[in-house]
């Protein structure tokens, strides 16, 4: 019993001491805490700090435009009146309206009522099934 004890003291002794000789190889030269602020400011102003919350390094900005605003907002302005800019909110292929309807208001109206009483339209926001 008494070598068992002797054993686990030592191991314990070597283990306390061992913790002590590692911190102490690596661990760097001590700053102040006025270079340590120094360096951050630094850093901080350089923009090498990464926001709270972000995990990564901070993305790179887009290069800016070579054109000037004016010129922008003129071939803008150029597109919207040609018909090539997307509806707001749209991200996909412009639908172009085939013209006039040739059925009167009332039609129309009869002919939704008479799908919505067979079931045949769809709620709000749904699409139509997946044709097999």
């Amino acid at each position: 019993m008494n070598f068992k004890l002797a054993l686990s003291v030592i191991a314990a002794a070597v283990a306390l001491l061992a913790q002590n000789a590692y911190a102490q190889a690596s661990a760097p030269a001590a700053k102040s805490r006025a270079d340590v602020k120094a360096e951050t400011a630094a850093a901080n102003k350089k923009g090498e700090l990464t926001p709270a919350g972000e995990a990564g390094p901070k993305a790179k900005a887009e290069p800016k435009s070579t054109k000037a605003r004016a010129d922008v907002k003129a071939d803008t302005k150029a597109a919207v009146k040609k018909g090539e800019t997307p509806a707001a909110g749209e991200a996909g292929e412009k639908v172009t309206a085939s013209g006039k309807s040739d059925k009167a208001r009332a039609d129309v109206k009869a002919e939704t009522k008479a799908a919505v009483k067979k079931g045949e339209t769809l709620p709000a926001g749904e699409l139509p099934a997946a044709k097999k």
